[in-house]
């Protein structure tokens, strides 16, 4: 292992069965000193056994890692993602000025112009203009998957209180329950269907995109007019009969899960509009100046990361929840889980070699309070402490209902501040002993009710959860994601994990339908006769 890392490592054993409660007795003015903000946004690291020495052995592993000088390449196009040559720029489809250069050509115009066509197209499903062939438009159906289906939904429902436009559905697995109970409801005459694949040629994405192309048939008299396309595959989006009109494309430099910027976000601005997807733009490129500018100590991105590194690669941790306080984000999980686990799963470093450290980490979540009616108990008493990621709203959209907020907020605090406080055996029996028992059932009782406390958490605490708000979320963890992976010696942007399983799927297929399929292991070819003899 790197010196660097030994010497966190060290630290981090050195400072033994110590508690984080500890760290505020020893500096008054920790919660101050151990968070940073950006604009309205607040991340509290304070709950954490990250100290001042900790701190400065983490910067240091970012600044020997390079971090300021590969996020400059990131931001000027060099080809960053070298196992697929390709430059890293979803932050240029948030960043409506100036200009960035791939292979000596200015992209910008082009996002520009592709942003403008977007929003003449959502202007017009919006007021009436496109009719499509029975009326004003009333519903849009965003067939998906990935980045293509997690990102705007995620957006879609975190603005619900933003909407003003046709109502969004939203497609992405290949099993027909999926967009046969979303098309079940929805009248074809009043649908618009979104079809999102860069390549379309993604096999969920197609087979959905087809079954919905029939369902249109049967009430209108061209299906394929009610259908825009997402993607830079022009011929197959003419065979399919899709006018160009209606396409909408982008460069092999925006990754699937970072595309949420640009047309994939198509089916957001339709439903908020293109003001308010600006604004959604604007939150983002205000986190991206923030990383670029503010020093690593005072850098969210940075700072959530190392904590990200503190937590995983150096104390052991598994796993990460994420618990925003927020019901309109309960797909942020699911979105980060992504965003994470598909950038940073990886085994091999940038040179082919093996990864000196382990990779990123398991992620998963659920808003709060729902969570912690389901697995906090876990999170409580169980054996493996889980850093938790609690998202939290100063303010609510629903204004007569603040007592509600007031109640969420005090939940989520609670719940930091119990991790780390936890309840001693002395204190479980007194509080037994108030309820009359005695003896060995009060022993018996009151170790049930010890919480070991000292488990980390940090808390990102915003103003209200707005389009630029939003924006803001979504980019910073992006770049947490980055300045990990660069830490680790990784690339971030490729994502071959998710190749095997899809080509050997296409081989699998016949064997579904009797047919034959040689070089598969004993047990495939078993449960495919079972799954033959259970379809009769």
């Amino acid at each position: 292992m790197p010196a660097n890392w030994t010497r966190l490592k060290d630290h981090r054993a050195a400072q033994g069965d110590g508690r984080i409660s500890d760290l505020f007795d020893a500096d008054a003015d920790r919660a101050t000193g151990f968070s940073v903000s950006a604009d309205d946004l607040v991340l509290d690291y304070s709950k954490t056994m990250i100290d001042a020495k900790a701190r400065d052995l983490l910067i240091e592993l970012a600044v020997g890692a390079d971090v300021e000088a590969r996020r400059e390449a990131m931001f000027s196009g060099e080809k960053i993602n070298e196992t697929e040559g390709r430059a890293v720029l979803h932050t240029a489809l948030r960043n409506l000025s100036g200009s960035v250069t791939v292979d000596g050509q200015d992209v910008m115009p082009a996002v520009r112009a592709t942003h403008d066509r977007m929003s003449r197209f959502a202007d017009q499903v919006r007021s009436g203009a496109y009719k499509g062939q029975g009326g004003k438009i009333t519903d849009i159906v965003n067939i998906g998957i990935g980045g293509s289906d997690l990102g705007p939904l995620m957006a879609v429902l975190a603005l619900a209180p933003y909407h003003d436009g046709p109502r969004a559905h939203f497609v992405s697995n290949v099993d027909g329950a999926d967009i046969a109970d979303t098309l079940a409801g929805l009248n074809p005459e009043t649908t618009l269907v979104i079809v999102a694949s860069k390549t379309f040629t993604t096999i969920e994405t197609m087979t959905n995109a087809r079954t919905a192309r029939d369902w249109m048939a049967a009430r209108v008299a061209e299906p394929a007019a009610q259908f825009a396309a997402l993607s830079s595959a022009v011929d197959r989006t003419a065979e399919f009969g899709i006018d160009d009109s209606r396409v909408f494309g982008f460069e092999d430099w925006v990754g699937g899960r970072y595309s949420v910027w640009g047309p994939i976000g198509l089916s957001l601005m339709i439903a908020v509009g293109p003001q308010d997807f600006d604004r959604f733009l604007a939150g983002g490129a205000a986190m991206d100046a923030h990383f670029r500018q503010a020093p690593l100590t005072r850098n969210l991105p940075v700072m959530l990361a190392l904590t990200g590194i503190w937590h995983h690669q150096i104390c052991g941790y598994p796993t990460r929840a994420v618990l925003p306080y927020d019901n309109r984000l309960m797909r942020l999980p699911a979105y980060l889980q992504q965003l994470e686990m598909e950038s940073n799963g990886k085994r091999v470093a940038m040179d082919g070699g093996d990864l000196a450290v382990v990779s990123g980490p398991v992620v998963w979540g659920e808003p709060g309070t729902n969570g912690q009616h389901a697995f906090y108990q876990l999170i409580h008493q169980g054996t493996m402490p889980v850093p938790c990621e609690f998202i939290l709203a100063a303010r609510g959209h629903e204004d007569d209902l603040g007592h509600h907020h007031i109640l969420l907020a005090a939940n989520c605090l609670a719940q930091s501040e119990a991790l780390m406080r936890g309840r001693n055996l002395e204190e479980a029996r007194a509080l037994m002993q108030a309820k009359g028992l005695e003896g060995a059932e009060l022993d018996r009782q009151a170790r049930h009710r010890v919480f070991p406390g000292n488990r980390p958490s940090t808390t990102l605490l915003i103003q209200q959860l707005t389009p630029f708000a939003l924006g803001q979320i979504v980019a910073l963890y992006e770049h947490r994601v980055f300045v990990e992976g660069v830490i680790l010696g990784i690339n971030s942007f490729d994502q071959w994990g998710v190749e095997l399983g899809k080509e050997l799927a296409l081989k699998v297929e016949p064997l579904l339908t009797g047919q034959e399929a040689p070089g598969h292991d004993p047990s495939t070819l078993r449960l495919a006769s079972l799954f033959r003899a259970m379809r009769g």
